[in-house]
Order: structure tokens, then C-alpha cells, then sequence
């Protein structure tokens, strides 16, 4: 299971800093439509919502399967006919981002959860917070969150790419 999920962490992780290199500057930072962000605020929102500071806060030990909810959080975040709306917490500001930054910071996020995945105890579950709809999640379903979080943005941030290369 932990193979599999680092495995999968690397994937993710090596197919959006691949993106985001295959953007223009100019490119990262248009807005391809009325109402979208652009590849660059997508960017900015993913290493917001990526931060691993959940997975090193308070945890407890649970009777329970460590991955239970992974299927539920992949249905709902995997299916692309769905909009959604970011909390503010998370969400990307105006205006111009770097590229340099932006690859920056992914890289760090994802050295960030690689290192979590290889180093904690998965099975454990985080108290600091929960994803309203799920109740609380283990650090495996944390890490899988965040992964599959990230997938969804990628299939935006290519939605974007064409957008942008069309217009």
C-alpha cells in the first residue's frame, strides 16, 4: 500500500511540474476565459491546499480501515462535471504569478508529502481539521486527498493550456 501510494505521489507530482514547464510565462499567467483562473492562480491554489501541516498536527489512533474513505474522496474529486468552489482559505490572489515560483513551490510541497508518505504513521488520524462532507481523515487519506486533489487541478490546468493555445 505505501509503495503504491509514494509511487502514485511521484506520478502526480512529476506530471504538474511538467505541465506547469510546458507554459509560456505569458501563457501561465492568461486568463482563458470569463470566470476561469488562470494556470498560474491554479498553481498557487494547489500548493495553498497541498500545505502538509495537517499530517504533523495532532493525531489519534483509530479502529479502522486507514484507507476507508479514498474511494469516496477519488469518486467525488475525479469527477470532472462537477464544479466546485474553493474555500477562501485556499484560494489563489490576482494578478501576476511567476512560473519560477510557482514550480518552486510545488516542488517543495511534494518533497513536503513524499517525505510524510516514507516517514509517518499512516494509519493514525488528524484532528486539526476535516474536510466538511467526510469527517475526519487518517494521514493516508490525507495524503491521498491532496493527490487526488492535485489530479483534478492538472485536468483543469490542461483545459486551460488548450484554451490558452487556441486563442
Amino acid at each position: 500500500m505505501k509503495t503504491q501510494l509514494i509511487n502514485d505521489i511521484d506520478i502526480t507530482g512529476s506530471t504538474l511540474l511538467q505541465l506547469i514547464s510546458s507554459f509560456s510565462e505569458e501563457e501561465f499567467n492568461t486568463i482563458p476565459f470569463e470566470g476561469s483562473w488562470t494556470a498560474g492562480q491554479v498553481a498557487e491554489h494547489i500548493w495553498k491546499a497541498g500545505d502538509c501541516e495537517i499530517l504533523y498536527g495532532p493525531t489519534v489512533a483509530v479502529d479502522r480501515v486507514p484507507d476507508e474513505k479514498v474511494g469516496a474522496i477519488k469518486t467525488l474529486f475525479l469527477n470532472f462535471g462537477i464544479k466546485m468552489t474553493s474555500p477562501e482559505s485556499i484560494r489563489p490572489g490576482e494578478g501576476y504569478h511567476p512560473k519560477a515560483a510557482a514550480l518552486d513551490n510545488i516542488r517543495s510541497i511534494w518533497d513536503k508529502l513524499t517525505t510524510a508518505a516514507n516517514t509517518l504513521t499512516l494509519e493514525e488520524e488528524c484532528t486539526a481539521f476535516e474536510v466538511p462532507g467526510f469527517g475526519p481523515f487518517t494521514r493516508l487519506e490525507w495524503i491521498q486527498f491532496i493527490n487526488t486533489h492535485t489530479q483534478r487541478h492538472i485536468q483543469q490546468m490542461q483545459n486551460i493550456q488548450a484554451k490558452v493555445l487556441r486563442a
